[in-house]
């Protein structure tokens, strides 16, 4: 087989690279969204036929294998992102075969590992579910380490369509499982099934551009762990903050809260994929202006905080109005004691879509060890919160732990990247026009004869109105969204 050559990404200099990250970015979240409806049709479902202390177990299990994610992948696909963007000829096909290579290694590593702390912690049932959703985990982080490709060439397009096929494969198990009866095991043994499906059409789309076979030259592994060791480290580290949580609780809650806490965490887990995709589509432009133009790394730091912002207050404020339509959709009457839960775990939703910006651009200048230290400080910080608060006040305490560390981490994190760069800093013009927005549209919760349905519909009209009258959006953004006459 010809070896791909892996070509400069003229597309990351172009002129319209903007505007194609822009169209690109609504094309990814139109298909999540599109395939979110399935998920949540799945969802229902499954959490109906499981109960709510199966469901328990099934989102310990997830979330546990969730941890082989990050020690199969330590960072290394945002690193291959960013050296990608910047990489030519045959560095960048060695760079990408030695990748793949090690992350078949830390693959088996991490299901071994998980594994054993599974089958320790939890017996032999869920020792063999975190085994299979592992396996699972694995082979969908090497499709969407192959979709590298079509990212920093900024084929959206095609990204956007893998997304959205994915989710509704994902879906259409979960469904056909249910009606025949299956039991736990089968429905984590979803991720492995699907993930195969994927690749076939992955593969297709990025043969003769990207490597496929991997390679194992350990002296390439240790040159290319060397200089990231520290930032593996941290994504290390955010894989473990971001399910730690869920295993405190199963350790110290009783079945129900777990499950209460498991089915707001799910539907807040799922939103977390949104702010990946509107500033990752743009990490190309990060990595490659990070490098070579300051002027325009400060430019779109400052124009992902403000999309970010304003697409994140919306998710939480829609979350906190319509908690119990979504609650009820995806676990059932028998689930409601989440609302409140999610009302308040929802809060996390817009500070993890500001603090993604602010990682993204630490990543983009190769910052590893502020990254690992501060995740090491959210770890310690989450960890003590949730097991002060959970034993007291059970999801709910773990929800009120969760959302503030997250909101403290945007804060810092901002901090953390603009000390000693203050040409970095992004205008907050939009704060208090935000604010307002969401206050404002916070007041159909108050309508409570209304179906929430309508207050949620009300809520974010009155957002979006209140956005548009103080000239929050910005004034380009038409030209961005359309492409260019003649440009198709």
């Amino acid at each position: 087989m010809t070896e791909a050559t892996l070509s400069e990404p003229d597309a990351l200099t172009a002129p319209t690279a903007g505007a194609t990250v822009v169209r690109g970015t609504t094309l990814r979240i139109g298909a999540f969204v599109g395939g979110s409806l399935f998920s949540v049709a799945a969802a229902a479902l499954l959490f109906r036929h499981l109960g709510v202390n199966a469901t328990g177990r099934y989102t310990t299990a997830t979330s546990l294998s969730a941890l082989v994610s990050g020690l199969t992948d330590l960072g290394l696909t945002g690193i291959c992102v960013r050296e990608l963007s910047v990489l030519r000829g045959e560095q960048r096909v060695s760079f990408t075969r030695n990748l793949l290579g090690l992350r078949l290694v830390l693959a088996i590593a991490g299901v071994v590992f998980v594994t054993a702390f599974a089958f320790a912690a939890y017996g032999t049932l869920l020792g063999i579910g975190v085994m299979i959703a592992g396996c699972g985990m694995f082979l969908q982080n090497t499709q969407v380490l192959l979709t590298v490709s079509l990212s920093v060439r900024l084929r959206l397009g095609s990204l956007s369509a893998l997304e959205f096929a994915r989710q509704a494969v994902i879906a259409a198990m979960i469904v056909a499982l249910v009606l025949v009866g299956a039991q736990l095991l089968a429905f984590l043994a979803v991720a492995a099934l699907a993930a195969l499906v994927m690749l076939v059409p992955t593969i297709a789309l990025v043969r003769g551009d990207i490597p496929l076979m991997p390679s194992f030259d350990t002296r390439r592994w240790r040159a290319l762990v060397g200089p990231m060791f520290a930032y593996s480290a941290a994504v290390l580290t955010a894989t473990v903050y971001l399910r730690i949580a869920v295993v405190l609780v199963s350790l110290l809650c009783s079945s129900h809260q777990l499950g209460y806490f498991s089915v707001s965490y799910r539907v807040v887990e799922n939103l977390f994929v949104l702010p990946g995709l509107l500033i990752g589509s743009a990490f190309p432009i990060f990595a490659h202006s990070a490098q070579v133009d300051t002027v325009r790394f400060a430019s779109v730091i400052s124009r992902m905080f403000d999309a970010s912002l304003i697409v994140g207050v919306w998710v939480s404020l829609s979350l906190a109005v319509g908690a119990r339509l979504a609650i009820a959709l995806v676990g059932g009457g028998s689930f409601l004691p989440a609302v409140p839960v999610l009302a308040v775990q929802g809060i996390s939703v817009a500070a993890v879509f500001v603090g993604t910006v602010w990682t993204t651009a630490l990543l983009s200048m190769h910052l590893h060890r502020v990254i690992l230290i501060f995740n090491l400080a959210l770890l310690a910080l989450v960890a003590a919160a949730v097991a002060i608060l959970a034993p007291l006040y059970g999801a709910q305490g773990a929800a009120v732990a969760t959302a503030s560390v997250e909101v403290a981490a945007a804060i810092a994190g901002g901090a953390i990247l603009m000390r000693g760069r203050p040409h970095l800093k992004p205008s907050l013009r939009l704060l208090p026009r935000v604010g307002a927005a969401a206050a404002l549209g916070a007041l159909p919760m108050l309508l409570t004869s209304v179906p929430v349905i309508g207050r949620l519909a009300l809520s974010s009209a009155i957002y979006g109105l209140v956005l548009l009258a103080l000239r929050a959006f910005p004034a380009d953004l038409p030209a961005l969204l359309l492409p260019a006459r003649g440009h198709g």
